[in-house]
């Protein structure tokens, strides 16, 4: 309070009081202008949507594209309830508004480090900061609620335009693929834009009707397809400013790291090399062109000076070691354990899991100019607003000077929630005083990936005389990644209402509640310090929490000597949704039993509203695991557009495969060891199995979609690999011992 700035402490000290103002605070009445700007011949209908003299029908989406399709499913909720023909419909990013901020993906991606702040108060922070994000499979569950009322509120203006040229009454009058019809009157939207853009809503909007529903559910094409196969869509790295040159960069391992030398006067003799820039923690080499600029960074041979701990693989354990030793915090629990887990019979394994690398296709990039004061970036960014305050601090500027184009992302599974590339851009500009295009190296984008950390998991059970489960308890060591990303990424402001004390951070063991009906369970963070920056990775903690789950079950059901299918579907009454995937998966995919030698393995998760199981059947060719066969049951609500769905998930199974197999690194000297994909281990187009998604018709509320298909691969797999081995695998990546 001392520094004037409100904060949660400050409101809720005393008691009810303060908490009571924090409420009043949250649901003070804020009306917020629409900022969508209109081209010659559009019109404006609110702040999702235009419609032009010509036909177009543009729908303003705040959500960046990366492969998920985010691009086509927003519009076409606003093409359902409009009435639109879908030919006609484009899509335009959003400006930064609190408008467009995304309240929900604050929850997702920061775990519980909010929970302690009421949800009308998150949700109301979120948008006076305008908290654009994506992430978290939350595109379609935040917006489509402002987009079908987007869409139904503009369909209702253009039927009261064409009613009242046709004097009629409104409500006889409906949508049909982009014209206005009743009887024999007919008319387009483009004839009907500029006087339905001046009409009055109608109060209460009349939501699913008059047209609307023509496309719900409907597989229709991509609308960014087009121009990725042609090569007209444009990425941040592909932009080209009048007098650009090229940036190299390269920074010291993790840490507290400082730059010591770079050889300026080698880099000069490089043909093409116009300035060389340093900076406490990284230094780079501006060109004509990247090949000169790269050229003249390996010139530069730059030496670093840390201090502290680096990570390196026996630190990190250590320190995971340590922290399990320690008594942790109980995030979550029901019933009571008491010493339900002390004495025998207690079933135990421990779990292990390494550093996981993003490895996207498109590596960080950014394109800056500065000029007349005012900075400008085109960039990969899954958080624009958050890029931006962060390019403002490291250019010394306002805010209000900075402005940042969000560009669409080739794949980024998280690692462009983070914004260095924005910071190194803006600090490139602003010393150059020309346009630059920076683009980091593969080796600098697998070396400083805020990678999803490295976990060690003790896992505790007891079986009832029945074989039922009757206790169970996780105890994962991790580092506190929700806190540490609130901190790293949110603004003071939104830090303040963050519970960031040392306690167990729910987003660091997110995923680890037990599905099942387990009358006496606990879950236990204990909080481990590594020298090691983490980020969020597609899939989040769940990619390491089922693995635990899954693979603990699969032993319980061994202990039990019951079938890991029906010993599972015993305990899932409570939760039709995930017994009806198991059982579709088991059922399509030939679910023998996995008994031994069957190479079949099966799990089951829940993450983001929807559910899934997923039946594995893999081979040992020369000592390695091949996967044959994938099978999934999808139960995520209902489908805006099933084709979209159908790619995410089975994109996310090969994401999940690739976590499974590879996708990881060790450390030395706070270096990651892998600097390309040759080692990496990733599925290739011939290692890809055979794989079949059913999606199970439901009409629940729409559940995330981008990261189901990933929890359940790696524990499937391991049940796989034990039925063919005897052996039980509880470390990540799965690896056949000699």
């Amino acid at each position: 309070m001392a520094t004037g700035r409100i904060t949660r402490r400050g409101l809720l000290v005393g008691g009810g009081a303060g908490a009571g103002l924090l409420v009043a605070w949250a649901l003070w009445p804020r009306r917020y202008a629409e900022t969508l700007v209109t081209g010659p011949g559009e019109h404006l209908f609110g702040a999702w949507l235009k419609i032009g003299e010509d036909g177009r029908v543009i729908v303003a989406v705040p959500q960046v594209e990366h492969g998920q399709g985010v691009f086509t499913a927003l519009p076409q909720i606003v093409a359902d309830e409009l009435g639109a023909d879908w030919r006609t419909v484009a899509v335009e990013p959003t400006p930064a508004s609190p408008l467009y901020a995304n309240p929900l993906a604050l929850d997702e991606l920061w775990g519980g480090a909010f929970d302690q702040v009421p949800a009308p108060v998150r949700g109301e922070w979120a948008r006076r900061a305008a908290l654009m994000l994506t992430g978290g499979s939350t595109s379609v569950r935040q917006f489509e609620d402002d987009l079908r009322v987007a869409g139904a509120t503009a369909r209702a203006l253009l039927l009261k335009a064409a009613a009242r040229r046709w004097d009629v009454d409104w409500t006889q009058c409906r949508t049909q693929a982009g014209f206005v019809v009743t009887g024999r009157n007919r008319l387009r939207f483009a004839e009907l834009a500029a006087a339905a853009a001046s009409e009055e809503a109608p109060d209460p909007l009349p939501q699913g009707v008059q047209g609307a529903g023509a496309l719900a559910g409907k597989p229709l094409p991509r609308l960014d397809a087009p121009a990725k196969v042609d090569g007209s869509a444009n990425f941040a790295a592909d932009i080209r400013l009048a007098d650009m040159v090229h940036v190299a960069v390269r920074a010291g391992p993790q840490g507290d790291t400082r730059l010591v030398h770079a050889d300026r006067a080698a880099a000069d003799r490089v043909a093409g090399v116009v300035a060389v820039v340093e900076n406490r923690r990284w230094v780079a080499a501006a060109a004509t062109t990247s090949w000169a600029a790269q050229r003249g960074l390996d010139a530069l041979a730059p030496r670093f000076e840390s201090r502290g701990a680096l990570a390196d693989d026996a630190g990190i354990e250590g320190a995971l070691r340590r922290a399990l030793a320690d008594k942790g915090h109980r995030v979550a629990s029901a019933g009571s354990l008491g010493q339900l887990l002390s004495g025998g019979g207690v079933v135990e394994a421990e779990f292990q899991v390494a550093p996981a690398l993003h490895a996207a296709i498109e590596t960080p990039s950014a394109t800056a100019s500065f000029h007349d004061g005012r900075l400008e970036l085109w960039l990969q960014t899954q958080a624009p607003t958050i890029a931006r305050a962060a390019a403002a601090r490291a250019a010394g500027l306002a805010e209000h000077a900075v402005t940042v184009h969000p560009m669409m992302i080739g794949g980024s599974f998280g690692a462009a929630l983070d914004h260095e590339v924005a910071e190194q851009a803006a600090v490139l500009a602003m010393t150059l005083k020309r346009p630059i295009s920076l683009i980091w190296s593969r080796g600098e984008s697998l070396i400083h990936d805020r990678c999803r950390t490295a976990v060690i998991a003790r896992m505790r059970g007891r079986l009832a005389a029945n074989g039922t489960p009757v206790a169970w308890n996780a105890q994962i060591a991790a580092p506190a990644t929700g806190r540490a990303m609130a901190q790293r990424m949110l603004p003071a402001s939104v830090a303040d209402l963050a519970d960031l004390g040392r306690g167990g951070d729910a987003q660091a063991v997110g995923g680890a509640v037990p599905s099942y009906r387990i009358a006496n369970w606990a879950v236990d963070h204990h909080p481990a310090d590594l020298p090691l920056q983490s980020g969020y990775l597609r899939g989040g903690a769940d990619g390491y929490t089922a693995f635990f789950n899954e693979c603990f079950m699969d032993e319980l059901a061994a202990t039990a000597g019951t079938e890991p299918v029906s010993f599972r579907i015993g305990m899932l009454g409570g939760d039709p949704r995930l017994a009806r995937c198991l059982s579709t998966a088991a059922s399509l995919g030939g679910w023998d039993g996995g008994v031994a030698g069957s190479g079949q393995g099966i799990a089951c998760h829940r993450l983001r509203g929807s559910a899934v199981a997923v039946m594995a059947e893999a081979r040992i060719e020369r000592g390695q695991p091949v996967v044959e066969r994938l099978v999934a049951a999808v139960d995520c609500g209902r489908v805006v557009n099933p084709d979209l769905v159908r790619q995410q998930i089975e994109g996310g199974l090969v994401f999940g495969l690739a976590q499974a197999l590879g996708a990881t690194t060790g450390y030395e000297r706070g270096l990651a060891r892998v600097r390309g994909f040759d080692t990496l281990h990733l599925p290739r187009l011939a290692d890809t199995p055979d794989i079949t998604v059913e999606l199970i018709r439901s009409d629940e509320a729409p559940g995330g979609v981008s990261e189901i298909g990933i929890p359940a691969v790696a524990p499937a797999l391991a049940g796989a690999l034990h039925s063919l081995t005897g052996k039980r695998l509880r470390s990540l990546p799965l690896v056949i011992p000699a």
